[in-house]
C-alpha cells in the first residue's frame, strides 16, 4: 500500500545504486523534482529508461548518474539535441554511457509485457529498419499458429518506477488526468513505485475522459511536491514552460556552465523551488 512520505524519503528508501529506473511521462507530467532529487543524493550506475529521454535524462547522464539508458527517441523536443548525452556517448564525459535504442512501438509492448509479467514481447514491428543490426535485444520469433516472423525484445520490468500525477486521495489512489504515456504499464511492472502529485484530496470529482487511477497497491511511495513536472506541464495546474527548454540548450551545450546551473539550481536546492517557479509563472500571467 501506498506510503505518505517526503520526496526526500521516497528516493532514500526506493532508488538504490544500480538500480534500473523507468521515468515516464509523455511531454506532460514529467517528474523532474523526482530526478533532481535522485541527482542530489548521488545515485550512481544507474540503468535509465525513458520512451523519450529529455531534459530530465540530459541531467542525470551529466551529473554522473547514468551508465546505460534504454530508449525509443532522445531529444530537447522543439529545440534539438540533447547535449550531456552526446558527450557521454561521443566522449565518454562524464564517463561513457551504454544506449539501447527501440521504436516507441517496442517500448510500449515492453511496458505491457513487463507489466503482465511476460520475459519479452512480441509484436509486428522493425520492418525495413536498422536497428536489429545494432541492438543485439531485437529478434525474430516465428509465429507457431500463422508462421508469420514478428520481432521480439526482453520485457521492461524495472526495479523503481517514477512518475508525476496530479492528485492523490487520502487512501493513496492516484488520478492522472489528460495526455497519458506508459505511466500505468511503468507503474504495474515496476517492483517499486514513487508517484509525486501536486496534491492530496479526499475524493476525486469530475473526473476528466482520459483519465487513469492507479490503485494505492501499485505504489510504493507518495509525495507531494507542487510544481513536481516543471518545466513540462500539468493538465490544470500549470502550463509547459517552453522557454526553458529554448534555455536548456546553451547550457547544456557548455560543460562549466552546465555544473554551475545544476549546482544552483538542483544540488543546493529543494523540492520547493518547483513550487516557486511555478508560482513565478502565474504571477507573471
Amino acid at each position: 500500500m501506498a506510503k505518505f512520505v517526503s520526496l526526500k524519503e521516497a528516493i532514500a528508501e526506493n532508488v538504490f545504486d544500480g538500480d534500473v529506473i523507468a521515468m515516464e511521462g509523455f511531454t506532460h507530467l514529467i517528474p523532474h523534482a523526482a530526478a533532481h532529487e535522485v541527482i542530489r543524493q548521488n545515485k550512481k550506475d544507474l540503468t535509465l529508461i525513458r520512451m523519450t529521454p529529455d531534459l530530465i535524462y540530459d541531467q542525470l547522464i551529466g551529473m554522473g548518474c547514468a551508465k546505460k539508458i534504454i530508449f525509443s527517441w532522445g531529444g530537447n523536443p522543439g529545440v534539438g539535441s540533447l547535449r550531456r548525452l552526446r558527450d557521454a556517448y561521443e566522449k565518454s564525459w562524464p564517463h561513457k554511457l551504454e544506449i539501447e535504442e527501440h521504436s516507441h512501438a517496442a517500448m510500449a509492448n515492453a511496458y505491457e509485457a513487463g507489466a503482465a509479467g511476460l520475459p519479452c514481447a512480441i509484436f509486428r514491428g522493425y520492418l525495413g529498419a536498422q536497428l536489429e543490426e545494432v541492438n543485439p535485444n531485437i529478434k525474430r520469433v516465428e509465429c507457431p499458429f500463422t508462421g508469420e516472423k514478428l520481432a521480439a525484445i526482453p520485457s521492461i520490468q524495472p526495479d523503481v518506477a517514477i512518475i508525476h500525477a496530479q492528485k492523490a486521495n487520502k487512501n493513496g489512489d492516484v488520478l492522472i488526468e489528460g495526455i497519458v504515456g506508459v505511466q500505468k504499464e511503468a507503474v504495474l511492472a515496476a517492483k517499486r513505485a514513487i508517484v509525486t502529485v501536486e496534491e492530496i484530496v479526499d475524493d476525486f470529482n469530475d473526473i476528466h475522459i482520459n483519465a487513469c487511477v492507479l490503485p494505492s497497491w501499485t505504489v510504493k511511495s507518495i509525495a507531494v511536491v507542487q510544481g513536481g513536472a516543471h518545466p513540462s506541464y500539468a493538465m490544470g495546474y500549470y502550463d509547459r514552460d517552453n522557454a526553458f527548454y529554448k534555455n536548456w540548450d546553451p547550457i547544456a551545450s557548455d560543460r562549466d556552465a552546465f555544473l554551475a546551473w545544476m549546482k544552483e539550481n538542483v544540488l543546493e536546492v529543494g523540492p520547493e523551488i518547483f513550487a516557486q517557479r511555478v508560482a513565478d509563472k502565474k504571477k507573471e500571467k
